[in-house]
């Protein structure tokens, strides 16, 4: 299995721009052979809490019809972020797309204290299996608390795919908490981050994969787009830049 983390510089609420830049980003993973690609939290309007009630739509909306006929021409399953209307509340949502399957809905389960006038709290992990190996989403400020990684875990998830938007303060938390638990939980560990001005911090980029022992295996730097590839059976990295 080859899956993939996507690292780019959405456009501030700009979603045929996003779009447009997702999709030159997936084609670098359908060319290397990807069966997955994830890209960073809300990477379809960019990380505004603040616009997000004003940005958010309904998982049926038409935009999810491109990511979708990728995903069955190209069979791979693609992960972008946006925010979803649930009745009149917002949620923090990765929209799942795999080949000739109905879209799954991954919402963010915790929130961070600064998103909770903004947003609701998902419910539910949702797990992706591929071949012998079990997916678990996560999304940003949750994927640095002990309790999210061990409920995957426990629900037989094998790699863990953090989708973030984050600062270098937040990276250094970041580098600090995903090879603990690669290395104790024995997963693989992948970042999407996003680059540029968002809400009201620079994210930096430094899309990252950790091995099950907790070893940086590879890494994008922090202020180009391209993508970030871990194939689970030789072992191998590879970075394709735009």
């Amino acid at each position: 299995m080859k899956i993939c983390v996507a690292q780019l510089r959405p456009r501030k609420g700009d979603m045929p721009k996003n779009i447009a830049a997702h999709i030159q980003l997936i084609d670098l993973a359908i060319d290397r052979e990807a069966d997955m690609i994830v890209f960073p939290e809300l990477s379809l309007t960019g990380y505004e809490p603040e616009l997000s009630k004003y940005l958010a739509l309904k998982p049926q909306d038409s935009y999810q019809r491109i990511f979708q006929q990728i995903s069955n021409e190209s069979r791979i399953t693609i992960g972008v972020g946006m925010p979803i209307l649930q009745d009149s509340d917002v949620l923090i949502s990765m929209i799942i797309y795999q080949a000739k399957k109905p879209v799954q809905i991954y919402s963010k389960q915790y929130l961070h204290a600064d998103e909770v006038p903004y947003f609701i709290p998902g419910q539910g992990q949702v797990l992706l299996k591929n071949h012998k190996h079990t997916v678990a989403p996560a999304i940003c400020y949750e994927s640095l608390l002990h309790e999210h990684a061990a409920n995957a875990v426990a629900m037989g998830a094998n790699i863990y795919l953090a989708s973030v938007a984050k600062s270098s303060g937040g990276l250094t938390k970041a580098f600090a908490h995903y090879p603990e638990i690669a290395k104790k939980y024995g997963i693989t560990v992948l970042m999407a981050n996003c680059l540029g001005f968002c809400d009201n911090f620079d994210s930096v980029g430094q899309s990252s994969i950790w091995n099950s022992e907790g070893i940086l295996v590879g890494q994008l730097d922090d202020s180009n787009e391209g993508v970030l590839i871990w194939d689970t059976d030789t072992q191998e990295v590879l970075t394709a830049m735009v």
